[in-house]
């Protein structure tokens, strides 16, 4: 792969991570209001493993951007 398409590979996982970050934190947020439901715990999982998949996508992203940049 050339350098600019490492960068827009990263610049691909970035963006697919920036929503995440938001979805993430609202869910467990909102998992925290509703504790009264039986859903409580339900919707607190998918909040946290939506956090977790938004970290491991920032991660990958930034690595390869740097990879492109610095042709490792």
């Amino acid at each position: 792969m050339t350098e600019k398409e490492l960068f827009a590979k990263g610049v691909k996982y970035l963006t697919g991570a920036l929503p995440l970050m938001f979805i993430g934190p609202v869910a467990i947020y909102n998992a925290f209001m509703n504790q009264h439901t039986n859903w409580h715990y339900l919707v607190l999982g998918i909040g946290i493993i939506v956090c977790l998949a938004s970290i491991y996508l920032a991660f990958v992203g930034l690595k390869t951007i740097v990879k492109g940049i610095f042709k490792d």
